[in-house]
């Protein structure tokens, strides 16, 4: 697949751009000797990612949140669990294909894995709706977590979307209600819950997967209760300040972390997840092994215990 490049990105296409070209040269004129500028053009293009991406900004690591190369939820699924049995619907309406979820192994155990789908091409992300769920998903998603609950089976989501589907037949629906049933349910649900953030975690739409345990975040992901576009849009009627805005809504894994929102950062590889996928594979696979072997010495009561004192402190400061 063709590399697509961010805006900030440019430098590194350029160099390569004539990497590829050596490589293609090369490979037309076997005996050509391009040794000694390949590897000189690969520090180069290794030394200019390395300054970018050491000094994002927040808002681009919002780009890089939502590059279209990027893994998503399936990615996931398939790379680290086994023998995964995807359950539709929500027993009252229909089922959304913008969630996904279902029984799966991971490393022989069983777990329910439940995450949010965005698509690759124009036909796909029609069918999951860009990631943005409507009430029957989360509603499919609520009846996911009682059965992990009923078969004391740990729940394991990961959050990918822009938000919650804002049209006139969602809110018809009850979407708000729908999403603030899953607070309620996921804040008094008797088994582990780890959350991964995987790319962007948009308002409501993403909390309704968030309430956990522990949350973790993917070192180039974003969390936030609006998107920064739609905060520049209301507190400065400009899209144009959207920068701005990445910038005051402290969107960034980093500083959730710092805030205590967020409970651990996910390494990505060098340029972003979109850029060695096998390895971020294995770092997920490895974070979500050590945690939920943590939750799993807890007993319910106590991990309701902390859930509870968990989501209490949010919000806490001191003059």
């Amino acid at each position: 697949m063709k590399k697509t490049y961010l805006d900030f990105e440019k430098s590194v296409e350029s160099l390569e751009t004539k990497i590829d070209s050596l490589k293609n040269a090369h490979d037309e004129h076997p005996t050509l000797n391009i040794s000694s500028e390949l590897k000189q053009l690969t520090d180069k293009a290794d030394k200019s990612l390395h300054e970018i991406y050491d000094n994002l900004t927040a808002w681009q690591i919002s780009q890089v949140a939502r590059h279209p190369q990027r893994p998503y939820s399936l990615d996931y699924i398939n790379a680290i669990f086994s023998d995964f049995r995807e359950l539709h619907g929500d027993r009252a309406y229909g089922d959304d294909p913008a969630i996904i979820g279902g029984l799966a192994l991971f490393e022989k155990q069983s777990v329910m894995v439940i995450g949010q789908q965005k698509g690759r091409d124009v036909k796909e992300r029609q069918y999951r709706n860009f990631g943005m769920p409507r009430p029957e998903g989360y509603r499919k998603a609520l009846r996911l977590y009682r059965l992990a609950e009923k078969f004391n089976i740990p729940v394991i989501t990961l959050i990918d979307t822009p938000g919650a589907y804002p049209g006139i037949g969602a809110e018809e629906r009850g979407q708000s209600e729908a999403i603030a049933r899953n607070l309620y349910a996921m804040s008094e649900l008797k088994t582990p819950i780890l959350s991964i953030v995987i790319g962007e975690g948009g308002s409501g739409g993403a909390l309704a997967l968030g309430v956990a345990d522990h949350l973790m975040m993917l070192e180039f992901s974003i969390y936030s209760v609006i998107s920064p576009e739609g905060c520049a849009s209301i507190l400065w009627k400009k899209a144009e300040m959207a920068e701005t805005a990445a910038e005051t809504l402290g969107i960034t894994a980093q500083r959730l972390k710092k805030l205590g929102l967020a409970d651990s950062i996910v390494k990505e590889p060098l340029g972003g997840a979109h850029r060695d996928m096998l390895k971020t594979m294995h770092s997920v696979k490895e974070a979500i092994s050590i945690e939920l072997e943590k939750l799993k010495k807890h007993s319910i009561d106590n991990l309701l215990k902390r859930r509870y004192e968990k989501l209490i402190s949010f919000g806490e400061f001191s003059q």
